[in-house]
């Protein structure tokens, strides 16, 4: 595994310091070592302790050739690895190759005299390590002394080397510096005589020609000005327009939305109408089968009184009273046939009117569907007619805008930055209006969809009227089930009052809608009239700029004419005329 990642290192540029302590590294490693030490330019600090590094003579000879060949590493940390006298010959034969390496710790192996003699005569030719431990190394105090007085020698031969390499450097540096400036001051004086003699000769035409550019820049600047206010203005009638036609609009909306509130209460006072009127020809109907019961009652109360008195005078007068009974009898038989031809002429009568009643019902149902359908086809093109003028002063609006652009990047090359701003915002009105216009084909999908409901409520209206039809006839065949028949009408009848409800309900959601929609198109024309506002802003701005630019050029034009006036009472052709 150490072979591997040492073997990666070998190329590596980034990695500064390598940390190898406790891994157990041997000859395959020492070698791995060699190698990178031999390859790598990058690495200044490696530490090795406690490994093995000196039991085997091969592969720590490798990598002290590795060692002696490298010259970037400054740190070398190789405590508890075993290194004999052998070892330390090697090593002292590397750092008499190496000229890089500043410390060295060497502690806790075996050197002993004969490694400590080697290292400490290696230090007459190395010039740069500054420091070596050798402690727990079996080497004599004298050597240790020796090794230390030649690290303090190289350390201070070093110090004084940078500090010789320092002086040399800045004061090289300085006699460069010395000598360019005399050399620039020189040519500076050459470079400013002839540029004074070409300043004279050129300094009239060029005042003259700014100050005509000057000019002719503010013309531009006028016209353009003019020209904005005069777009300005165009926009602002523009959007006066737009706004009388929306408000007649809201007019026209309040209208109708009262129109179809005058319908529905006229409507919902006839049904009211319609019913007090039903139910009182029911209370006429009972209180006509009631006195007709209560007679016949009478009748045979009254049979029964008759037929007792004339037992008594049967036994008397037989023939009479047969004769009598069968007159009776006659006359009783005429009267019922006379009340029961009164009943059914009243039943065919109740019948009729309700008849009328019913179709004046569906006449006026099919008057309020046609006013409903008039009303739906006044909101359509309403709507459509908002719509086009929408589009219209869309494109009024992106026209206006266009030229403006155009006019600018002709005239106004140098406020591309601040017309790029201004584009932006363009773009998101742009952004704003399709979301309106998504907003407005959402909404009449909406009324497809109500339109489409209420095609649905027409055929149940259509069925619950064939219903009627068949009840109708059930009716005309059912004489002697009146009361039946006429609770049965007047369920249908609150059937029909719930199905009005709901139409109301329907009607109302309608207005909600409508009036949601209302309140859209009124945000979407404040946004608009937001976004104008802030154009006038930045139009504002642009016109403050504008002033400020004419403000500092005719600055600058003073400032010219100053410096030119100064320039020639200075100069020597100046001094001249003034002694002459």
């Amino acid at each position: 595994g150490v072979k591997l990642l040492l073997h990666g290192l070998c190329s590596n540029t980034t990695v500064k310091s390598l940390d190898l302590k406790g891994n157990n590294l041997r000859t395959m490693g020492a070698e791995a070592l060699g190698k990178l030490l031999r390859q790598n330019k990058s690495i200044r600090s490696l530490i090795l302790e406690w490994n093995n590094l000196g039991v085997w003579e091969e592969g720590f000879s490798f990598f002290c050739q590795g060692l002696g060949a490298n010259n970037c590493l400054q740190r070398l940390d190789l405590r508890n690895n075993q290194i004999n006298h052998q070892g330390a010959v090697e090593l002292a034969m590397a750092l008499k190759q190496n000229a890089s390496l500043q410390e060295l710790d060497l502690r806790w192996n075996n050197i002993g005299l004969l490694g400590g003699r080697a290292l400490l005569n290696c230090l007459h030719s190395n010039k740069t390590l500054k420091r070596l431990e050798l402690a727990g190394n079996n080497v004599p105090s004298d050597i240790l002394k020796a090794v230390e007085q030649a690290t303090d020698h190289n350390q201070d031969r070093q110090t004084i080397l940078r500090e010789t390499q320092n002086r040399t450097h800045i004061l090289s540096k300085e006699v460069l510096s010395l000598k360019d400036e005399k050399a620039k001051q020189f040519l500076d004086l050459m470079d400013t005589i002839d540029k004074q003699r070409e300043e004279i000769a050129r300094s009239g035409r060029l005042s003259a020609a700014q100050v005509s550019q000057l000019q002719e820049a503010l013309d531009e600047q006028h016209s353009i000005m003019n020209s904005l206010k005069a777009k300005l203005q165009m926009t602002e009638a523009a959007l006066a327009l737009s706004e009388q036609k929306v408000h007649n609009l809201g007019e026209l909306l309040n209208a109708t939305r009262q129109q179809q509130t005058s319908m529905v209460e006229r409507h919902f006072t006839e049904l009211q109408q319609q019913k007090q009127e039903g139910a009182d020809r029911e209370g006429k109907l009972l209180r006509d089968l009631s006195a007709a019961s209560e007679k016949n009652l009478l009748l045979k109360n009254q049979v029964k009184q008759d037929l007792t008195n004339t037992t008594a005078e049967l036994k008397l007068r037989a023939v009479q009273a047969e004769e009598r009974l069968e007159m009776e009898k006659r006359r009783f038989k005429q009267s019922l046939e006379d009340m029961e031809s009164l009943r059914l002429k009243e039943v065919d009568h109740m019948t009729q009117h309700i008849e009328a009643s019913e179709r004046s019902m569906q006449d006026r149902i099919q008057r309020l569907e046609a006013i409903r359908i008039a009303l739906e086809e006044e909101l359509s093109q309403v709507k459509a007619a908002a719509l086009t003028e929408r589009g219209q002063a869309e494109e009024e609006l992106i026209k206006v805008r266009n030229q403006a652009r155009l006019e600018e990047q002709q005239r106004l090359e140098y406020l591309e930055e601040k017309l790029r701003l201004m584009t932006e915002s363009r773009d998101e009105a742009q952004n704003c209006c399709l979301k309106q216009k998504q907003m407005v084909a959402e909404a009449q999908a909406k009324a497809n969809q109500l339109s489409l409901h209420a095609d649905g409520l027409r055929r149940r209206l259509e069925e619950l009227q064939q219903d009627l039809n068949s009840k109708e006839e059930e009716k005309v065949t059912e004489v002697n089930k009146v009361k039946v028949e006429l609770q049965e009408q007047i369920g249908h009848l609150q059937a029909e009052r719930t199905a009005q409800e709901g139409l109301r309900e329907k009607i109302a959601a309608l207005e909600r809608q409508l009036k949601a929609l209302s309140s859209n198109h009124r945000e979407a024309l404040l946004d608009k009239e937001g976004e104008i506002s802030m154009l006038l802003e930045k139009l504002r701005m642009k016109e403050a700029d504008i002033s400020r630019m004419r403000e500092e050029e005719a600055q600058r034009a003073s400032f010219l004419q100053n410096a030119i006036m100064a320039y020639v009472q200075g100069s020597p052709l100046g001094t001249h005329s003034s002694r002459k």
